[in-house]
């Protein structure tokens, strides 16, 4: 899977995402603590809001950006978000209202949903071989999982010897050198826009939508993320409630909880490239969305028992089960889009898979922090799992499976008039 890197243009270009999620895990537990200062016991709604505000920006900007990306230039386009982040996150520290900390957080994901969308959908361009391609989304899908373990464990021993404040120096660090890496490589130039992207703003922000919505595998995999993203809402949004007041464990165990879920992750997006090449996307993506309908009866089981000290290990193994299947929906899904989108479409569709997904999770999020809130843990696992099957249900029909090829009809002889002789 490394042998990818020796591709210098992408070797610098995935140095620059793995540094820039480093700086923005620091900046999630440093705007934790922030809001903790500025809103005291309010700052769980406080955080909460901030999300639902990082999910609106992702939705409504990143087609926005996606309706002109492709008449700027690529790199002065992510070189310029990136240094948006980073002026953003140099002010954090100043703040001391609430509203202050909203409209920073609007800034800073507007820039990542300008910045993501647009890394996406060159990544392509740059290996254009369909397995260099997928090597490089498998280490896409580590460095996510990756970083949602290293991040807080740095922040943990960075808080030892620095205040909070201090990380989102890390963070401004993070952005600053991500732009450097970008600006270090020549990028290839974007396709020309199609004739649905020549018109209006209006038309070529929707561009991608309408391109999710009509071809079938589009349709599925936008069935696949609200799947996925009923799956990862129970996991990002309950974990805590799960390990400290349903099985009673140390607050040190929810960080062994969520680093299950990474390390299933972890583990099928290493074997990813190798299956890939034998079996094809909808049967991974699709088996893994059904998976998922398992594990949610296996975290009921857990939910639903009075006790017992199996719970525990039980709850790990399902975290982890969590994690695989969804990497075996989100790892292929860069390909899927690569493959259905026209070249010049591309930076489009990767807009609307990046849009849309985050409108999953701008559903799923809520739901799964009022249900389990309001009507009980078992409530929310039924809603949600409800709505993780039938959504594997509904891209499963959705998405065709592909016609076996007709077999050849051997041809027939050409048979002569009665009496002519055939000419030798």
């Amino acid at each position: 899977m490394l042998a990818v890197l020796r591709n210098r243009t992408y070797r610098h270009l995935f140095a620059a995402q793995v540094i820039a999620l480093v700086g923005t895990g620091l900046a999630t537990v440093a705007l934790g603590l922030l809001a903790y200062d500025i809103a005291g016991g309010d700052a769980g709604s406080v955080l909460g809001t901030a999300l639902a505000i990082k999910m609106a920006a992702y939705v409504l900007i990143a087609p926005a950006i996606g309706a002109v990306a492709d008449r700027l230039p690529r790199r002065a386009l992510m070189v310029t978000a990136d240094l948006t982040r980073a002026g953003v996150a140099l002010l954090l520290p100043f703040v001391d209202q609430v509203w202050q900390v909203y409209v920073l957080v609007f800034l800073l994901q507007s820039a990542s949903a300008a910045f993501t969308p647009a890394f996406q959908a060159v990544i392509p361009d740059v290996l254009p071989e369909e397995r260099d391609y997928t090597q490089a989304l498998s280490l896409s899908r580590l460095a996510y999982d990756l970083e949602s373990l290293f991040s807080p464990a740095l922040a943990a021993a960075l808080l030892t010897v620095v205040t909070y404040n201090w990380l989102f120096t890390g963070t401004v660090l993070g952005f600053l050198s991500s732009a450097v890496l970008v600006v270090s490589v020549l990028l290839p130039k974007a396709a020309s826009p199609g004739l649905a992207r020549s018109g209006r703003v209006r038309a070529r922000a929707t561009a991608g939508t309408r391109l999710f919505l009509a071809v079938p595998q589009l349709r599925a995999l936008l069935a696949l993320n609200l799947a996925v993203a009923a799956a990862s809402a129970m996991v990002t949004v309950n974990s805590v409630v799960y390990v400290r007041d349903v099985l009673d464990r140390p607050a040190g165990a929810v960080a062994l909880a969520l680093g299950a879920y990474g390390a299933g992750s972890m583990a099928v997006a290493l074997v990813l490239p190798r299956v890939l090449e034998k079996v094809s996307e909808r049967a991974v993506m699709l088996r893994g969305a059904l998976l998922l309908g398992v594990v949610f009866a296996g975290l009921g089981a857990i939910t639903a028992a009075g006790g017992g000290s199996w719970r525990w290990p039980g709850l790990l193994v399902v975290w982890a089960a969590f994690g695989a299947a969804c990497s075996m929906v989100l790892t292929p899904a860069g390909r899927l889009v690569r493959r259905a989108a026209p070249a010049e479409e591309r930076t489009a569709a990767f807009a609307a898979q990046f849009s849309l997904s985050h409108g999953c999770w701008l559903l799923t999020y809520p739901l799964a922090g009022w249900l389990g809130a309001e009507a009980g843990l078992t409530a929310a696992v039924v809603t949600l799992g409800a709505i993780a099957l039938a959504a594997s249900a509904g891209a499963a029909r959705l998405w065709p499976s592909p016609r076996p090829a007709a077999p050849a009809v051997p041809s027939r002889p050409l048979t002569t008039a009665p009496g002519l002789a055939h000419d030798r």
